[in-house]
């Protein structure tokens, strides 16, 4: 969450594309390899993916072939229709990509891999013991239990086949947009608050043209959805307790917090609140100030409905914050009486450090507060053990601060037997789609809030309430975002002046941007990392460790990099960009031999 990505989330997310067969039916269209010859005991396999992934899947199915397998490529047009067919279970391999947004590794692992992961197809109980182990583990400490969980998930088992670690890229219309407020952030997605137009003047009549590839929109409810549809969109609706800056440290900085600290022992997480945020809400196509600050009740309301798999039906990022056991405001000063972890300065100090006003009194009801005066809240997390990585989920969209007042009033349907036919929940997408079913009960508490959409673009608008007269407050007024989802076609956009900002350029295409003299090309390293995910059901290579194996060494990533000309990294897993754990796998045609003999043996 995450984080424009190029590739395939596997996030399950429940949209249907039409009529889904529960055995593979997939027409030869789109399957490049029909006059391929292969031998008549080749392995079958059925490689899924979307058509935006179709050079990779080109080149898996050109390494598969020549190491003795027979490929059949399924091909789907969008990410609904992959979805559906994944879930039908229409595959032996699916490319897959993940980034992690949160920049810790333990949001590169746990809802993947884990067990009981909200996007996990997969157990494995050394799996879930090696997780849960680096979890509690500092830096300097969990480097070899990484190593550990790598080697079982990778080499050992062979539950995923990496691809390659891609680098982010962004091409900006320097023109229209000043490219030095355009953000880059290695993690989180990119921010919209901060961008600017070369022309000041047009902040309030322009808007800022952006685009993202699904239009299809998982949830506006921050914590219903993890993927590419909502990661960005979400993240600029919705102010979380912290943020991460663009080589992801955790900071303070533009959140609801104006400082936090850790308290001696690593389990007690303390956030002075600040006052000058309201919900904004949309009446008539235009952002309104509800009046309705934003507070610690609407924090402790959030966060312990992000925790809670149950708060709502298909709860999509419950286990990225299932290590918090309590969150409560605190009122009593003596309580920041106790040490910051690590120093003798006490919670209370750190607190305080740049504030104007030092703290005075705290207080629960959230329109008492007043910062100058010396009055704030403050909220404490507790986890359930000492956890710092806590911190970095608490950055992720999925974090963002949601109006308990509202979300409550929408939501009066009984989670167990919520029935999608009937009942329509606080960010349903159909409630900001143009058309009978309009109704927009959106509260947001971020820089901007979505107005509406349709199938071509979402329109979205400043919230007149977000830290105003403040270096957060949004520059421009309106924001739209397009959905293309052809690389070409943005790109195009992008060259011709129809959208202002490609946040993804594909690394084929940095030399286009480059020369064009409108455009300015922005890179950075990046945690994005495509691999290919094996079917764990129902299939061959969901009980054949060999038959995986067999796969896993087929693949060649010097190959895939030679392709991207050098625009790619070498990757072992998910965590790759973020822990050097000096694991590899090098393509090794033996290998593959000598698992396929082995599988064949054993059938």
């Amino acid at each position: 969450m995450k984080k424009s990505l190029l590739a395939i989330l596997i996030t399950l997310v429940v949209i249907l594309a039409g009529c889904v067969n529960t055995k593979s039916d997939v027409a030869d269209k789109g399957n490049d390899n029909k006059d391929v010859k292969t031998d008549d005991s080749a392995v079958a396999i059925e490689l899924l993916g979307m058509s935006t992934g179709e050079a990779d899947m080109n080149i898996v199915r050109d390494q598969l072939i020549k190491n003795g397998f027979d490929v059949k490529l399924n091909i789907q047009p969008d990410y609904g229709s992959f979805t559906a067919q994944k879930d039908a279970g229409n595959y032996d391999l699916a490319l897959s990509s993940w980034t992690t947004v949160t920049g810790n590794p333990d949001y590169a692992v746990r809802s993947l891999f884990k067990s009981d992961g909200d996007n996990s197809i997969m157990s494995d109980e050394e799996v879930d013991k090696l997780i849960e182990q680096a979890s509690t583990e500092t830096e300097e400490e969990f480097t070899k239990t990484y190593k550990q969980l790598e080697q079982r998930l990778v080499l050992d088992k062979a539950y995923i086949a990496p691809l390659y670690n891609s680098f982010k890229a962004q091409g900006v219309n320097k023109e229209i947009v000043n490219a030095d407020t355009v953000r880059l952030a290695k993690s989180r997605a990119i921010a919209w608050e901060s961008i600017d137009f070369v022309d000041t003047s047009k902040r309030a009549t322009q808007p800022l043209i952006m685009q993202q590839p699904i239009g299809a929109l998982t949830s506006l409810d921050p914590i219903k959805g993890n993927d590419g549809s909502i990661n960005t969109l979400n993240t600029n609706m919705y102010v979380r307790l912290v943020n991460l800056t663009d080589d992801d440290k955790v900071v303070s900085d533009g959140s609801l917090s104006l400082n936090h600290v850790i308290a001696e022992g690593n389990q007690s997480y303390y956030f002075l609140l600040r006052d000058d945020i309201n919900f904004t809400a949309v009446t008539d196509e235009k952002a309104v100030d509800t009046g309705e600050r934003v507070g610690a009740d609407d924090v402790v309301f959030s966060l312990n409905r992000a925790k809670d798999e149950k708060s709502v039906p298909d709860h999509r990022t419950y286990s990225l914050h299932e290590s918090m056991e309590e969150i409560e405001v605190v009122t009593d000063l003596a309580e920041l009486d106790v040490n910051q972890s690590g120093s003798e300065v006490t919670v209370k100090e750190a607190l305080e450090e740049g504030l104007d006003a030092k703290i005075s009194e705290l207080v629960e009801d959230k329109n008492a507060a007043d910062n100058a005066a010396g009055k704030y809240q403050v909220v404490k997390i507790t986890t359930v053990n000492p956890f710092p990585q806590v911190l970095n989920y608490l950055a992720h969209q999925s974090a963002g601060i949601v109006s308990k007042k509202q979300v409550e009033s929408i939501n009066t349907y009984d989670v167990e037997s919520f029935d999608v036919n009937k009942d329509i929940p606080y960010g349903d997408q159909n409630t900001v789609t143009e058309g009978a079913k309009y109704n927009n009960t959106l509260y947001a508490s971020g820089p901007y809030i979505l107005s509406h959409k349709n199938d071509y673009e979402a329109i979205f608008l400043k919230n007149p309430a977000y830290m105003t007269g403040t270096e957060n407050e949004a520059k421009i007024s309106n924001v739209t975002v397009r959905f293309i989802q052809d690389p070409d076609s943005t790109l195009s956009a992008l060259r011709n002046g129809e959208i202002h900002i490609f946040n993804g350029v594909p690394e084929t295409k940095y030399d286009l941007v480059e020369g064009d003299s409108k455009l300015t090309l922005q890179k950075s390293d990046s945690n994005a990392v495509s691999y290919l995910l094996f079917n764990t059901k129902n299939r061959a290579v969901s009980d054949s460790e060999d038959l995986r194996k067999a796969i896993l060494y087929s693949i060649n990533q010097d190959e895939i990099l030679n392709y991207y000309q050098g625009n790619k990294n070498k990757a072992v897993s998910t965590v790759s960009p973020l822990v050097d754990t000096g694991n590899e796998v090098v393509a090794d045609p033996a290998k593959v031999k000598e698992f396929l003999e082995a599988y064949n043996s054993s059938k």
